[in-house]
């Protein structure tokens, strides 16, 4: 990828929704630009290709798009965190709160690998709940989070007051308006 590579570009800027008043990031424009995508691996790949990764937790869903290019090009397993009622195997679960209410998610505890290093990987992160809970639930199965990686982070909401404990690295962050 061309050095000085304007990931902004890339994102979709869409007001007012999901509602009145929020700026939504858009990433899946991100997907459509082929340049943006592997501009956003290549980076990945860059930022932990010298450290322990033993697998990548991935998100739903759109963690996952980013997550699994990276875990073959890496050569480390990919584990799914899904919401409650997805996964067909012996999972762990986690509730966490939203703005609005409470969520639930899951992983595959056989899938975790005792006493590795996994990174978690998202598209956004804005108040930090949804990997709060993956980063539990890991150390529940036995390992320890190697970090966070996410395409976008919304500073402004918070979300490193919420993980104090955790090495987070996004490509492109955004303050508000």
């Amino acid at each position: 990828m061309e050095p000085g590579f304007n990931l902004d570009d890339a994102i979709r800027k869409i007001p007012d929704f999901p509602k009145k008043g929020i700026l939504f990031y858009d990433i899946t424009s991100i997907l459509a630009n082929p340049d943006a995508f592997r501009h956003c691996i290549d980076s990945m790949v860059g930022r932990y290709k010298a450290e322990r990764i033993d697998a990548v937790a991935a998100i739903e869903s759109r963690g996952f798009l980013f997550a699994a290019p990276f875990c073959e090009r890496m050569g480390v397993p990919l584990l799914l965190v899904r919401k409650k009622g997805k996964l067909p195997g012996r999972t762990i679960s986690r509730t966490y709160e939203l703005e609005y209410g409470q969520a639930e998610i899951e992983m595959h505890v056989d899938d975790i690998p005792k006493g590795g290093r996994v990174l978690i990987v998202d598209d956004l992160i804005a108040t930090g709940g949804t990997i709060a809970a993956t980063r539990d639930l890991i150390r529940e199965g036995g390992a320890e989070p190697a970090g966070v990686f996410c395409i976008v982070g919304l500073p402004f909401l918070n979300y490193p007051a919420a993980l104090p404990d955790l090495d987070i690295s996004v490509l492109i962050e955004y303050f508000g308006e």
